[in-house]
């Protein structure tokens, strides 16, 4: 958590070999040698879920497969992008391996409820001392960034909305910083109802505070997020979040299957925009139009997708300029590694989400119900959030890694205290079977 909030956004070491060294990488492996050289404790490489093991296999092989099958050069006008080559395909490989790392570790030490009621303290404290830097550039100016790393990661007039600023501090955009602080509303929201304080406040307050602290990041969607979200998480029961949160998981599996078939109601939803405001359609309208131009490229090679390095993009044909925008996870991926790799990290994402409704009927205790449904419904809008945006951190991963171990966890001890009574119902004392 403290690399993701601290660390300067937008920087990168390039080592050979390795992908690009910042931000999301650097604290998976620290963490990963952490566990296994120091505190001496084995990381799973696979999951024991079979659907599992299934989509992460995908996910870490299938940029090998996008390799092979781009080893032609890319040419629009002057713009030039040699042929992908088996270096590149070893690179792919190590890339995926080093994000699905937090997934891993998730998976193999935070499976216990304690684990996830910690998980969930550490986001709201997180939440509350961030928001000091926050208030900070609400009030100057995004400013930090500048004055320790020496440069602004983004665009600054995207952090200007009406006479105030978005907060950015180190994320890079005012809209992570947004739907970090929405995850943190959540997670006090959590807090508060198993009675848990957050440090020095009582859970109540945490989330009343934090709430203020989200209105002033100017960010429309992540308000509406932990306003619709937090009353559920309050006041639901835990059955009814996992419901919801499977969903929202749904929604965002599906949404790209009907841009895909060209079935997605854009034009509807363009017109009830454009009624409510038209600079929100206008909006909607050129993210559509260029996902509508990357799904064109992208179903050139539906199956394994176009690879990096720019690959998956459109130029024009005689200057060779860069024609599109790419503001959504999902159309990012099915553009470089195609419909396998989307369905692959999609999956490995939701897959937890929808185990943790057959995970809820293993739990008698209700502080752990509430947990269990809370940590779900944290994981779901992230995944949600990926069709829009492209906030994947490596915090995704963790908690996506933490649900599905969870429902192992949960499935084993069902499964051993239902062995263990089929065991002594044929092993009783002879005295006690009746004589008849």
């Amino acid at each position: 958590m403290a690399a993701y909030f601290l660390l300067p956004a937008g920087l990168s070491v390039d080592v050979p070999l390795v992908p690009p060294l910042d931000k999301s990488t650097i604290p998976n492996i620290a963490a990963y040698l952490v566990c296994l050289f120091i505190k001496g404790k084995r990381v799973p490489l696979l999951p024991k879920d079979q659907m599992a093991r299934w989509l992460m296999l995908a996910y870490v092989v299938s940029p090998f497969v996008t390799v092979l099958g781009n080893a032609d050069p890319l040419i629009a006008g002057p713009t030039f992008i040699k042929g992908m080559e088996l270096y590149d395909a070893l690179s792919a490989v190590i890339r995926q391996g080093l994000f699905i790392l937090p997934f891993l570790l998730g998976l193999a030490f935070l499976r216990a409820a304690k684990d996830h009621e910690d998980m969930l303290m550490v986001l709201a404290v997180a939440g509350l001392l961030y928001s000091l830097p926050m208030l900070l550039e609400v009030r100057l100016s995004p400013q930090l960034h500048v004055w320790i790393y020496g440069y602004f990661p983004h665009s600054f007039l995207q952090q200007m909305r009406g006479d105030g600023f978005r907060p950015v501090v180190f994320m890079g955009h005012g809209l992570l910083v947004a739907f970090s602080t929405m995850t943190s509303v959540i997670a006090a929201t959590a807090l508060w109802r198993t009675g848990r304080r957050v440090k020095w406040h009582s859970g109540g307050q945490a989330t009343a505070y934090l709430m203020a602290v989200l209105l002033l990041c100017k960010s429309m969607a992540a308000f509406l997020y932990a306003v619709t979200l937090s009353p559920l998480v309050r006041y639901g029961k835990p059955k009814q979040q996992i419901r919801v949160a499977s969903i929202l998981v749904l929604i965002a599996m599906f949404y790209p299957v009907l841009r895909g078939l060209d079935w997605f109601p854009s034009q509807i939803i363009y017109d009830a925009a454009s009624s409510f405001s038209p600079d929100r359609a206008q909006s909607f309208d050129f993210r559509v139009r260029n996902e509508d131009m990357l799904l064109d490229k992208a179903n050139e090679r539906p199956l394994f997708g176009w690879g990096s390095w720019g690959r998956n993009r459109v130029y024009h044909s005689e200057s060779g300029k860069d024609l599109s925008v790419t503001d959504g996870r999902w159309v990012i991926t099915i553009g470089q590694f195609g419909w396998i790799g989307l369905f692959a990290e999609f999956g490995l994402l939701a897959l937890p989400v929808l185990l943790s409704a057959r995970a809820l009927r293993y739990l008698a205790d209700r502080r752990e119900s509430i947990v269990l449904g809370a940590v779900a419904l944290i994981l779901g809008i992230n995944v949600l959030d990926l069709v829009p945006n492209n906030p994947m951190s490596p915090w995704t991963w963790l908690v996506a890694g933490a649900l599905l171990g969870r429902y192992e966890q949960l499935l084993y001890i069902k499964r051993t205290q239902s062995a263990s009574k089929h065991h002594l119902k044929y092993t009783r004392p002879v005295q006690d079977i009746p004589a008849h």
